[in-house]
């Protein structure tokens, strides 16, 4: 064979991989972070990512593969695969002086359609509730994050099949729903959570140069607290009788000449608080306030918070102390500074407190992490 075609065929066998794969997307979130926490009556000391017994969210480090495949007609074929990965010794299972064994997660992984008419995945996802007010958590993935010190509670769903609208001058709508298949989230066997919307997911977004909000509401079935012993007792002390419902509004200025302001308020009815319906939370408030200002590669920025708890009392003596226990307030502010190293690497410091009228539930911690996106 011709020398010349040979390099040209070898050429061709190298490329060919490579176009095959051109919407192939590596990409990922690497966050590292030193912590120092004092928690009322317990840890007093320093951790790296939140380590075990530092409160608040963990640094949410992750790594995925994504990309999608044109069908024609303006529609196409997507997918994603996303890992969550612990880049140091973060709970209590591992040896931390020689190496730990926590495990890597799974992440938001589905496969799905998209075009002109919106977007169609099946697989693990964050739920339309989640991902309403994403945006308008300046502490993200910090010790300050809004999970971790509010506790607004967001839903990552294994047996997800969502839908988003396009976008219509700025308004855009998303729904889920989860099927159950036996699954709990207490990781118990239910055979009575068979549906095909064991809980449901939907949100309104509007987004339209600085000005964003939200409206969203979301459900989890009772059958999804309680395994099939249970489920099929309505005697049973841990019968769990309603449904868990939550919904959240969400409002923010984003980045108007540098400044940001964003607001969030959520209610949550009958949260069962581990097995017992009985120590369940009737209704649980919250609402949170985050303000920053941008100059140059840098960000100044605050958050106030708080919980208001209404405790349930129906299967249980009402005693002083449970009531205590299941009622009453909490508060919380955090201050932080970034600064920008690159266009995807951020370094920054970050100070927050919590004060609970339950006994032993205050703390506050002090974090400098950096953060690098690719």
């Amino acid at each position: 064979m011709n020398k010349k075609l040979l390099s040209m065929a070898v050429a061709a066998a190298m490329v060919a991989p490579t176009a095959a794969m051109a919407e192939a997307i590596l990409y990922g979130k690497l966050h590292m972070s030193i912590d120092w926490a004092d928690v009322e009556e317990g840890f007093q000391g320093w951790g790296l990512n939140g380590g075990a017994a530092i409160p608040g969210e963990g640094t949410a480090n992750r790594i995925g593969l994504k990309g999608s495949e044109d069908l024609g007609n303006g529609m196409k074929a997507i997918y994603q695969v996303e890992f969550g990965i612990k880049m140091t010794e973060e709970s209590v299972r591992g040896n931390a002086a020689s190496g730990g064994d926590d495990f890597i997660t799974m992440r938001n992984s589905f496969v799905g359609l998209t075009g002109g008419w919106g977007t169609f995945v099946v697989g693990r996802n964050d739920t339309p509730y989640k991902t309403s007010t994403a945006k308008l958590d300046l502490f993200a993935d910090t010790m300050a994050d809004y999970n971790g010190t509010v506790r607004f509670d967001d839903v990552r769903a294994d047996n997800a099949i969502a839908y988003v609208s396009p976008s219509l001058s700025g308004f855009q709508l998303a729904a889920a729903i989860h099927s159950g298949g036996g699954s709990t989230v207490i990781d118990e066997l239910n055979l009575n959570s068979d549906s095909i919307a064991d809980a449901f997911s939907i949100a309104g977004i509007y987004s339209n140069g600085p000005f964003y909000a939200s409206l969203a509401y979301e459900s989890l079935s009772n059958e999804l607290y309680m395994n099939t012993q249970t489920s099929n007792d309505d005697f049973s002390p841990l019968y769990v009788n309603d449904d868990y419902t939550k919904w959240r509004l969400g409002l923010g200025l984003m980045d108007w000449n540098g400044f940001t302001l964003t607001g969030i308020y959520e209610e949550q009815s009958n949260r069962v608080e581990g097995q017992l319906s009985a120590l369940g939370t009737e209704k649980l408030k919250l609402w949170q306030i985050q303000a920053g200002y941008s100059f140059g590669n840098n960000m100044v920025k605050a958050m106030y918070g708080s919980g208001d708890r209404d405790g349930r009392f129906e299967e249980i003596n009402s005693a002083n102390d449970l009531r205590d226990s299941l009622e009453g307030d909490y508060y919380t502010w955090a201050i932080a500074f970034d600064h920008n190293l690159s266009k995807r690497t951020k370094a920054y410091m970050v100070y927050t407190q919590v004060d609970d009228d339950r006994s032993f539930s205050d703390w506050d911690g002090f974090s400098v992490g950096m953060i690098h996106n690719f």
